[in-house]
């Protein structure tokens, strides 16, 4: 990367997947505020798992917010525009109750009755393990 930066004036980003507006957004702001998922979490298990990180700067890591405060106003504005939508209607969904998709109407009781018989018959054809 560093050679990147050196010869070609490549900009690092602060974080995996923050390349975009989009995912940064999402992945840094959407998804902890939302739903409590951090998606360090993840990477920066890797990271420590291959001796690219220690797990205490991790830990220290998490303890910031993944998102710059500045620029939260300003991808709010950004993503509601390319979505179509106003920023207080983006915010709406933000604030709105999580759901799930047992919260709406679907087959899903049919397909679990379906594969309790296809079992009972010896029907199957999943892979036993």
């Amino acid at each position: 990367m560093q050679f990147l930066v050196d010869n070609y004036g490549w900009q690092k980003y602060p974080q995996k997947h923050f390349e975009s507006r989009f995912t940064r957004f999402y992945e840094g702001y959407w998804l902890p505020e939302k739903f409590g998922f951090d998606t360090r979490k993840v990477q920066y298990s890797s990271l420590i798992l291959t001796n690219q990180m220690t797990r205490e700067e991790a830990l220290e890591r998490l303890q910031r917010p993944a998102y710059d405060e500045n620029t939260i106003a300003q991808d709010f504005e950004y993503v509601a525009t390319k979505l179509g939508i106003s920023v207080s209607e983006l915010e709406s969904y933000l604030r709105a109750p999580n759901k799930s998709y047992r919260d709406y109407k679907s087959q899903s009781s049919v397909f679990a009755v379906g594969a309790w018989a296809m079992k009972t018959l010896g029907l199957e054809t999943a892979v036993k393990r």
